[in-house]
């Protein structure tokens, strides 16, 4: 599928990226910024975001701001602030990327953790729960706005051994798809991306052995990351998208 936007599509508008310190987040605010929005950058690692920032700003992109929040112990209320900051500050919100995530421990069912099992569903799933919340009412103001969750290919098809993080992205999609059918009459879009195997940190925590070079860059399956927040994938409603077939 042809995934091409117009530079400036994105012009004005204001983007949360969750996880933009890194990887795919990182790409995805850079992308933003580079077609003309103004990137809210949260993540946990202050200097990480600090390093995203300082690109857009070399870039010369649209100023960017930074949200350092951990989300494994974020409140419903710090949501709530931080999307009564965001309208104080920008007045408008037009989308949100999902992008923050845990990938846990790899390993038998019967032996998953309930520590780790809980960790990653914070994160992956009633972080997305709260923030969602929060923002849709900001959200439901913007002429033309847009949500978007992450899945895995773990997430369409459970797999052996990938158990907490398996069933946190079969929650996402679920998620995504209750959100899509509340919201068909608003100005919301709401999809969720599978991103396939990419060259992240988080996939060489789960594959070590693998051979980096095979893998996708996140910047070579960004197009779709763009064109879903873009006016360009308008009509795109209820769907989770692979960003490379299978």
């Amino acid at each position: 599928m042809n995934y091409s936007v117009s530079n400036n599509t994105l012009q004005g508008k204001v983007i949360l990226v969750t996880g933009a310190g890194a990887g795919i987040g990182k790409q995805a605010a850079l992308s933003y910024a580079q077609h003309g929005a103004t990137v809210i950058l949260l993540g946990r690692t202050v200097k990480k975001l600090e390093a995203t920032y300082d690109e857009i700003e070399a870039a010369g992109y649209p100023e960017a701001a930074i949200i350092p929040l951990d989300m494994k112990g974020a409140s419903k209320q710090n949501y709530i602030d931080m999307v009564e900051t965001i309208e104080a500050q920008f007045g408008r919100l037009d989308g949100v990327l999902h992008n923050a995530g845990l990938l846990g421990v790899i390993s038998p069912f019967e032996q998953i953790g309930e520590d780790s099992y809980d960790d990653v569903m914070q994160v992956n799933v009633k972080a997305q729960f709260l923030l969602s919340q929060a923002a849709l009412p900001l959200l439901k103001k913007s002429p033309d706005a847009r949500l978007v969750f992450t899945s895995s290919t773990v997430g369409h098809e459970g797999r052996a051994f990938w158990g907490t993080y398996s069933i946190s992205k079969f929650a996402t999609e679920g998620m995504m798809q209750v959100l899509a059918d509340e919201l068909s009459d608003t100005t919301v879009r709401v999809n969720a991306i599978n991103p396939g195997g990419t060259r992240t940190a988080m996939r060489a925590s789960a594959f070590p052995a693998e051979d980096v070079d095979l893998l996708k860059t996140p910047l070579d399956i960004i197009p779709l990351y763009v064109y879903l927040m873009a006016e360009e994938g308008k009509q795109v409603h209820g769907q989770c998208i692979d960003a490379q077939p299978r």
